[in-house]
């Protein structure tokens, strides 16, 4: 299963960091974020983008992961040659990870 078949996400970026908030679509899927998008598994998942730090947040009100990204933008949005390697085609990307299935398998 996909991480998109059970949250969405939100974006934001601030020079050479990148912000992206994952949230569930049901409060009751909140653990299964918890447990299986960890700050190793984004970093990982973002190899070769994020070259920085990844820092996660958690937000049980919102049933949401916050995640801040650094040196994650080549420089940052006015700065970075890429196309369009910010914001909302990052939080896709991250959307497209493998979290397991939801039986409790991995």
């Amino acid at each position: 299963m996909k991480l998109r078949e059970i949250a969405h996400s939100r974006t934001g970026d601030k020079g050479n960091t990148s912000n992206i908030s994952v949230i569930a679509y049901d409060e009751k899927d909140y653990p299964l974020l918890l447990e299986r998008v960890t700050s190793e598994r984004v970093k990982a998942h973002f190899a070769g983008v994020a070259e920085g730090e990844v820092v996660r947040y958690e937000l049980p009100n919102l049933s949401a992961l916050n995640f801040v990204m650094t040196k994650t933008l080549g420089g940052g949005v006015t700065r970075s040659l890429a196309l369009d390697a910010h914001g909302k085609s990052l939080s896709s990307a991250l959307l497209d990870l493998e979290i397991g299935d939801v039986s409790g398998n991995k």
